[in-house]
């Protein structure tokens, strides 16, 4: 199969500058298009020079009917509002989507899924190996101990992440709540603050910290009678999640148009 043709969205964002850097870095991917809000003042900027990267001729825009048009994929981590006006452009194009995109609410996600007849998404809250790993082990974890054990989910990210909890959290208390065979809507807790009486049976607690350049820490604790079992996750570079992204990518290029998961693509679904 040739190179894969990868648009990345919100290129000239933190995450974005590392998609490109990721693409230059991985045999089979070339930067195909460079998309940009249109109100933003990198529009016109070189995507190779502004990744830290020799200038590649791939200018920052606005217009993604007209750069998709030679594209076989998109790379989303914007913010939900972005994606949202990706997925039909994507979807009418046939690319692959892939959706990094966290804050999106269960009305963005439906949104996403009902393109997925005739169109690839690959969605997750984190595209980092590690912690798809982690969400397996959560998930067996819950379904082991009884509910003797409380859930809390600890994340920490830095101060410019505007969502709280963070994609990854969540995607990590669904995990958890999966475990025990329970919804997480129904028991999430996402803040506690005063006279908040017990904490209830059950419930799945979730704490977010900011601060100076984290890129991402996670702990999910297992609290139960006399001891604590606590299992953590922590990502030291953004890269990480670029290149999980790649991968997915790649793995989707080809495959029927469906709904997928880094589950399927790094072929977790079955690990226990």
């Amino acid at each position: 199969m040739s190179e894969m043709r990868l648009i990345v969205a919100g290129a000239g964002g933190r995450m974005g500058r590392a998609l490109v850097r990721a693409i230059a870095d991985t045999d089979g991917a070339v930067l195909a298009g460079a998309l940009e809000a249109p109100t933003s003042e990198l529009i016109g900027k070189d995507a190779g020079m502004l990744a830290g990267l020799p200038a590649n001729g791939i200018k920052l825009s606005a217009d993604l009917w007209a750069m998709s048009a030679e594209a076989d994929g998109i790379l989303d981590f914007t913010v939900p509002a972005a994606t949202i006006a990706n997925v039909a452009i994507a979807a009418e194009r046939g690319l692959v989507h892939v959706v990094g995109t966290t804050g999106l609410s269960s009305s963005d996600d439906a949104v996403i899924k009902s393109v997925t007849k005739r169109a690839i998404v690959v969605q997750s809250g984190n595209m980092s190996l590690g912690v798809n790993l982690l969400a397996a082990l959560v998930k067996q974890v819950a379904k082991s101990l009884d509910a003797g054990f409380d859930i809390e989910i600890l994340e920490m990210h830095h101060k410019h992440k505007v969502d709280a909890p963070s994609g990854t959290a969540l995607m990590l208390g669904r995990a958890a709540a999966d475990g025990r065979g329970i919804t997480l809507d129904e028991h999430s807790v996402r803040g506690r603050d005063g006279i908040t009486g017990e904490r209830r049976a059950g419930d799945i607690g979730f704490a977010s910290l900011r601060g100076g350049t984290a890129a991402g820490d996670h702990s999910v604790i297992f609290a139960g009678p006399s001891e604590r079992l606590v299992l953590s996750h922590q990502a030291e570079d953004r890269m990480i999640f670029a290149h999980g992204a790649l991968k997915a990518a790649l793995w989707a290029h080809g495959k029927p148009p469906g709904y997928y998961t880094m589950d399927d693509v790094l072929g977790l679904k079955d690990l226990f």
